[in-house]
């Protein structure tokens, strides 16, 4: 914000194959004033941005710097490799970094996993991002060993993709600049972390007086004032006047 009179807003950097979709619909549902704007960058240049102010906070991937930002782990992908459909790891489940060993793996310039050591041959470039990896994996230079929703985001029918165990996996989490933690950042924690609107800090939607409930138009209505009453006894023990006819004379006394 450039002012103190400036409408409240909120940034959220997210990083390729992370997918923030329902996080961002329950913010909308309980802050629909304050309009959320999502920041897709490359997982290298999210720790940077934060810290630039950029955004408010990110969903990235660790490790990361914590000198000066927050993180909480939100969850932990699955490792597969990237192969040709007609590949023979397609006839299995699952395979492990051995049973790579014979095939050149590919290391993209961007990936995530942070290897001491690739599986397999190395190959004799490194290609500068995962989506180059990928068409090459589709040209049968090699395979590509990823997070899974990597290799869902580059889908293609020609490819398919099979867990890897025994391989580092990607840890996927909410961060922000430790000094900036602001109203809107503890709202959007309380999100992640699937507390109720309730107990979640930070703004709230303004609550619904108890004795209103809606239509279904969505505008409040009360109760009839009378509503919900018992109706009067008469003092003879009905509930009422009487349904019909003429009354009876009195007697006359002798």
């Amino acid at each position: 914000m450039t002012g103190s009179d400036a409408s409240p807003s909120f940034r959220l950097a997210y990083v390729p194959g992370v997918t923030p979709t329902k996080w961002v619909r329950i913010w909308n549902e309980r802050l629909p004033d304050v309009p959320l704007t999502l920041v897709q960058v490359p997982a290298a240049d999210a720790a940077g941005m934060l810290r630039a102010g950029d955004v408010d906070a990110g969903l990235v991937r660790l490790p990361i710097d914590r000198a000066d930002l927050s993180a909480i782990p939100l969850y932990t992908e699955a490792t597969v490799v990237v192969i040709p459909k007609d590949h023979l790891v397609a006839a299995v489940d699952e395979v492990s970094a051995e049973d790579l060993a014979d095939d050149v793996v590919l290391h993209p310039l961007d990936d995530t996993l942070g290897w001491e050591r690739p599986p397999g041959l190395e190959a004799m470039e490194r290609p500068a991002t995962t989506a180059d990896a990928v068409e090459l994996v589709a040209a049968g230079i090699g395979l590509l060993v990823v997070p899974q929703s990597l290799a869902r985001l580059h889908h293609r029918k020609d490819l398919t993709y099979r867990t890897v165990t025994d391989v580092p996996q990607s840890r996927v989490a909410l961060s922000w600049p430790e000094d900036r933690t602001t109203d809107l950042v503890e709202h959007f924690i309380g999100i992640v972390r699937g507390r109720t609107v309730n107990s979640t800090r930070g703004p709230q939607a303004p609550a619904r007086s108890s004795g209103e409930r809606p239509d279904k138009s969505g505008a409040a209505r009360r109760k009839p004032a009378g509503a919900g009453r018992p109706a009067a006894k008469s003092p003879r023990g009905g509930s009422g006047a009487p349904k019909g006819g003429k009354r009876g004379k009195p007697r006359r006394r002798s």
